[in-house]
């Protein structure tokens, strides 16, 4: 099988008000049990308006500049996510400068952690377990509340296709598992890491460890660890197993190591790869959800092809009703957008135009929702 080709994605970190749990042991019940406790996530009541604050618009930001920035300010995004920018509380404290003066505030890291030796287990593991430890303190002191992370190992997020035509001609990203040895990952973390293989009971086991390690860690820090599915939720892809590829799968990772810093990021497409009911899935997983990305896909794990949000087979509106009924108030930001018109050279699903279209849709849903609350 041809070795898998890298395109850099400018994965950036989310931005969220939730409130601390630092010096808390837990507030989910000692068996982890799925959807039990939705008040979790909520918030205090909004004193003045009667009512529950709304979700946390959130939003990457490439490329990643002021006018961005305030761009995403104007237009009502609250939050924004930034990809992890190496060792140092310097640079976070830089970034974080960058954004507040803009009227933002971070939300999480996410994308382009040092955690692939993790997942594969080797010698280095020990190492990046201490960079991660140091991130979380990191992140403690200039408060960032999240870190979002997937257990791909060697690979990341792929596709085969990144120039698919959605509505008008908008340019989307596509996976067709026979085309697989064209597999183009969207990660600089996976380089030359194609060549090793690795069983589900290896990841399960390297899992569990970093979960061990690092979730009392992240409690301490006042940090909450939220684990991305696979994409695509395949059992195994180019010889490395997959196991963030179903819901018994997050159900599974909750229970491992329970606790309120071990979360799930419930990315939307994903799991509409899975075949699974989205509104129903919401339910199950409940309060374990603490972030969302929001997208859509036409398709199945094996042969997909992403969509604007308003135009893919998902009720959108529904999902946002799920969230809203679990006490989800945390960062939900669109994800995997098209490309429009004069953007066709831009980073695949990571381009401005296009989400500005979907947050301007997923300010209507949300809306929508709690002016309908009580029906």
């Amino acid at each position: 099988m041809s070795e898998l080709r890298i395109l850099s994605s400018s994965h950036c970190e989310i931005q969220n008000k939730c409130p601390e749990f630092k010096g808390k042991s837990a507030f989910l019940p000692a068996a982890a049990g799925i959807g039990v406790n939705a008040a979790a996530n909520a918030l205090p009541m909004n004193e003045e308006e009667g009512k529950k604050p709304a979700m946390q618009l959130t939003s990457v930001v490439t490329p990643f500049t002021d006018e961005n920035l305030r761009l995403l300010a104007q237009i009502g995004v609250t939050h924004v996510t930034i990809r992890y920018p190496g060792r140092g509380l310097d640079r976070l404290e830089a970034t974080k400068a960058q954004v507040e003066s803009c009227g933002l505030q971070i939300a999480a890291i996410e994308g382009y952690l040092p955690i692939e030796n993790i997942k594969l287990g080797n010698e280095h593991f020990d190492a990046e377990i201490e960079e991660m430890r140091e991130l979380l303190s990191n992140m403690q002191t200039v408060s960032i509340p999240y870190v979002c992370y997937n257990f791909m190992a060697g690979t990341d997020w792929v596709r085969t296709k990144l120039d698919a035509h959605e509505r008008g001609g908008a340019l989307v990203t596509g996976f067709d598992i026979d085309q697989a040895e064209q597999a183009v990952s969207l990660s600089e973390t996976t380089r030359e890491k194609t060549a090793t293989t690795i069983t589900a009971d290896e990841l399960w086991m390297n899992l569990e460890r970093f979960l061990t390690e690092l979730v009392p860690v992240a409690e301490a820090c006042g940090v909450t660890l939220a684990m991305h599915p696979d994409d695509p939720p395949l059992d195994s892809f180019m010889g490395k197993a997959r196991i963030m590829n179903s819901v018994e799968g997050f159900e599974r990772l909750v229970q491992l190591v329970p606790s309120p810093a071990n979360a799930i990021c419930f990315c939307q497409g994903t799991f509409a790869e899975m075949g699974v009911d989205i509104p129903a899935t919401i339910q199950r997983l409940g309060s374990h959800i603490k972030y969302v990305h929001f997208r859509d896909i036409q398709g199945n794990r094996e042969r997909f092809v992403e969509t604007f949000h308003d135009n893919g087979p998902t009720d959108m509106y529904a999902a946002v009703k799920a969230y809203q009924q679990i006490g989800f108030t945390g960062p939900i930001r669109p994800d995997h957008v098209p490309q429009l018109v004069g953007e066709e050279a831009g980073e695949p699903g990571y381009t401005m135009l296009g989400r500005l279209h979907a947050f301007g849709y997923l300010q209507g849903l949300i809306e929508a929702v709690q002016k309908n609350r009580n029906t």
